[in-house]
């Protein structure tokens, strides 16, 4: 028996080797070594699944979505046959662990297998991770060491190999339509000089690694659905830095949100020590707790260190590297070297989880344990509370994307809380509706970094934006309480049931009250069908029901026969209301016919784009038409505008940029000649810098008494002399970063409709500029503005008393001036009618 059963482990062992043969290297699957070439997408695909149909014990794919471009989207789930065999009962009991499913207890954690998840490539002109990821790929498929059989029996490593498949596409595309027979290491050469808009962002001209938290972008969408379902306990998002630079791995700078715990920064230590080892043997350079800091909510490390996991960002030099250019020290680094780097700290960290896997399922269970009772949470509740329905659907359906639960309160009592508006503690006064958020719940971190009024900074030179406190961004009332307050949770937590009325028979006409985004959307959807319809600019009233400033006015008259159909079509999926009218005679104000309801006429929009523009600021442009106002725009390139015809548009968008053609006096002309023949132009952020240094009529607002005193502290106190050792330091004076001030806004201006005399606005320079003379200021900073978020001391003594968003006639025509981006990253929600007012009711 004894000889049958050492034949059998003999053949046994035979058959795993065979096996393994099986599994093909990347190179022999590519046809090129690894690191030779750009890999394209459908081949980074192919591999995966090849090597999911060769090892399906130890590999298995899961497909997530396509993105705008139609490329597929998956997973590489990756661990010991016994894992991957139980893949689906491993998941469930994570997410019982963590508290997010009920049904039953989860199984002792020395039970359980902890989950390292590696996103590569979320940025597409940084593709060293990708091909790292196939390298990773087959490491551990084949698992030929038993240290890595041993690594695998106790984690399930998630791969991602690229978040971004298009703009790394775009990148591949054209490195590979440009490098010659051989790669030219020479940074001149035209392969390191990348063409607008890069392959950075996704089609939409989307940074990915901004939007973990808002989920605007399908790609997004689709991975943070599969993510939520199941929580790992690591996060890595891979990275590339400029070609000059060392590697860089956690742990992190500061500043550290105050929520991250001490496990969570003492385990990126333990996991930076053992990268350090490895690159310290190979002689690579590297460095840790600079630069790159954990504070902003929506990237690939703080969110999910947000939700229970360690997260850490991994950056390789290699920025315009291409297949290898020469760096400033003379060595050519190439990108064989880069995905070697990027795959020693993936197997590094696999590595570390699996030698202190139960120190960090238990730091793990506690974090949830904790979230769950609000444990050193300042806020236990928050109230936000608005008139408008659809406002807070818009702030549910966030929260429910990112698996934080809401409801309402269970009884009216009188309650005490921060008001964010007001900024004191005062007794809550809730509006027609409100949505409540308990913190004891599973998700109570991330939804305070989400609803916390202000951040705690404990360091201000930070990487990004400092405030995005979601009443400010969406534009509702809130408060937030320091104590627990009975919250009735809506088990099935989607945004509020809509019940679309049917639409009102009338022989005269409709009115429709304009007091948000949605509004806006069903006046673009009118448009879109033809529909005539006026807008109101001075209030009034019918049937005991007020209407400001901004209502849409649609009459039977002139309008198709199926104009019930049509306005139901626009109403739906929303809590807008339209009224019907039996008279044009109002009650009070004026009536319908009056002249100052203006008819609307649909606008034809194009935006400016190219190399001068901002690609970032042009996508969020780009995607708000397409895919939330669905409206048609088209594109025009700046270089060649000289050349276009422009009396086909009434509105021109000009995005934040450094343009080159403000100074040639041809383009200059003709775009004035267009203004002043009736055309609109809407420029944003740095476009106003340019035309305030010309002659169209903005001018930059000087704060001289502020410089004054500088230049006397400076020059009169000695001890206020700059070391040069300070020099980072001294710039963050004249820093804003991205900051919350309070704009005092003329509503009663065509771009102010549908708003309250105030907006909160995010704002990322101190540019500000004089009251227009001749023109409308309609958003203002007055000397209170400042919010929240980090604001230089000189930033915060120079913008007050000017202007920020106005509106000048020139000739028969009008420019907007939108010195903060209302669109920015598209989470700003209460920005989105603003804009909308400048492109379709602005000049009417």
């Amino acid at each position: 028996m004894n000889k049958y059963i050492g034949i059998l482990s003999l053949l046994l062992g035979w058959l795993t080797t065979v096996f393994a043969q099986l599994i093909p290297t990347p190179d022999q699957f590519l046809g090129y070594p690894l690191g030779s070439k750009f890999t394209r997408h459908h081949a980074l695909v192919g591999y995966c699944k090849t090597i999911a149909a060769k090892s399906p014990t130890t590999v298995k794919l899961e497909p997530y979505g396509v993105t705008n471009e139609g490329r597929e989207l998956l997973l590489a789930f990756v661990s010991s046959p016994e894992n991957i065999g139980r893949l689906e009962e491993i998941r469930r009991n994570n997410l019982r662990l963590a508290g997010a499913m009920k049904d039953s207890s989860p199984p002792p954690i020395s039970q359980m297998p902890a989950i390292v998840w590696l996103s590569y490539n979320v940025h597409g002109n940084e593709p060293a991770s990708s091909e790292a990821a196939l390298q990773t790929l087959y490491t551990l498929a084949n698992a030929a060491t038993d240290s890595l059989k041993k690594w695998l029996s106790n984690t399930v490593v998630v791969i991602d190999p690229c978040l971004n498949p298009d703009g790394r596409d775009r990148y591949v595309n054209w490195y590979n339509s440009v490098v010659g027979v051989h790669y030219d290491p020479n940074p001149l050469s035209r392969e390191h000089q990348e063409p607008w808009p890069q392959g950075r962002s996704n089609h939409y001209n989307f940074d990915l690694n901004r939007d973990w938290a808002w989920q605007t972008q399908a790609e997004t969408k689709a991975r943070m659905a599969v993510y939520n379902q199941w929580m790992p306990q690591i996060h890595v998002d891979y990275h590339e830095q400029g070609y000059n630079e060392p590697y860089y791995f956690a742990p992190a700078a500061e500043p550290f949100h105050e929520v991250i715990t001490p496990f969570q920064r003492s385990f990126q230590n333990l996991i930076g020590k053992n990268h350090a080892r490895y690159f310290d043997a190979n002689g690579w350079l590297y460095f840790t707790k600079e630069r790159f800091d954990l504070f902003y909510p929506s990237y690939g490390d703080t969110y999910p260190i947000y939700t229970g996991a360690v997260g850490m960002t991994y950056e390789q030099g290699g920025i315009k590297g291409g297949l290898g250019i020469k760096t400033d020290e003379g060595d050519t680094l190439t990108l064989a070297d880069r995905i070697q780097h990027h795959f020693t700290t993936g197997l590094s960290t696999i590595e570390t989880v699996s030698n202190h896997l139960q120190e960090l399922m238990s730091a793990y269970k506690q974090f949830f344990e904790d979230s769950r009772a609000a444990k050193k949470l300042s806020f236990k509740t928050y109230i936000l509370t608005s008139d408008q329905p659809d406002k807070l659907k818009a702030v549910e359906k966030l929260l429910a994307a990112n698996g934080i639960t809401y409801g309402s309160l269970s009884n009216n009592s009188n309650y005490k809380g921060y008001n964010y508006f007001s900024q004191k503690e005062e007794t809550v006064t809730l509006k027609k509706y409100h949505t409540a958020v308990s913190m004891l719940q599973t998700r109570s971190v991330l939804a305070t970094v989400l609803l916390e009024p202000k951040g705690n900074l404990s360091d201000s030179n930070t990487y990004d934006i400092t405030a995005w406190s979601l009443p400010y961004a969406y534009g509702v009332e809130a408060y937030a309480l320091k104590d627990v307050m009975p919250v009735h949770v809506i088990e099935k937590q989607e945004p509020t049931t809509i019940i679309t009325s049917l639409i009102p028979q009338s022989n005269y006409g409709y009115l429709i009250k304009y007091n948000c985004f949605t509004s806006a959307k069903v006046l673009a959807h009118l448009l879109n069908k033809s529909v005539k319809l006026r807008v109101a600019s001075k209030p009034f009233s019918y049937a005991n029901e007020t209407y400001e400033r901004g209502t849409l006015i649609v009459l039977n008259k002139g309008n198709q026969v199926n104009l019930t159909r049509i306005l139901a079509e626009a109403v739906a999926e929303s809590h807008i209301t339209i009224n019907a009218v039996a008279s044009g005679l109002m009650d009070k104000g004026v009536d319908l016919g009056s002249p100052e309801n203006h008819l609307i006429n649909a606008p034809s929009v194009a935006l400016i784009t190219g190399d001068q523009t901002s690609s970032l600021n042009v996508g969020e442009i780009w995607n708000f038409f397409e895919q939330q106002l669905h409206y048609p725009i088209t594109m025009l390139n700046a270089d060649a505008l000289l050349k276009q015809n422009l009396k086909s548009f009434t509105t021109i968008i000009v995005p934040d940029g450094s343009y080159k053609i403000w100074n040639d006096k041809a383009i200059a002309d003709k775009i004035k000649e267009y203004v002043q023949n009736g055309g609109k132009i809407i420029a944003i952020e740095n476009a106003l810098q340019f035309l305030a240094t010309t002659d169209w009529g903005i001018k930059n607002k000087e704060n001289k008494k502020a410089e004054k005193d500088a230049v006397d502290s400076q020059e009169n106190n000695p001890n206020n002399i700059k070391r040069f050792a300070d020099r980072e330091r001294s710039e963050l004076a004249s820093m804003v970063p991205g900051a919350i001030y309070k704009l005092d806004l003329d509503n009663t201006h065509p771009l102010g409709f549908g708003y309250a005399s105030t907006y909160y606005s995010l704002r990322q320079d101190d540019n500000i500029y004089q009251y227009l003379k001749e023109g409308w200021n309609v958003g203002t900073i007055k000397k209170d503005g400042y919010t929240v978020g980090f604001s230089g001391s000189k930033v915060k003594s120079k913008v007050i008393d000017g202007l920020v968003m106005g509106v000048q006639e020139m000739g028969n025509g009008s420019i907007v001036y939108l010195n903060d981006n209302p669109l920015f990253r598209l989470f700003w929600e209460n920005g989105k009618l603003l804009f909308s007012n400048a492109v379709f009711l602005v000049g009417q």
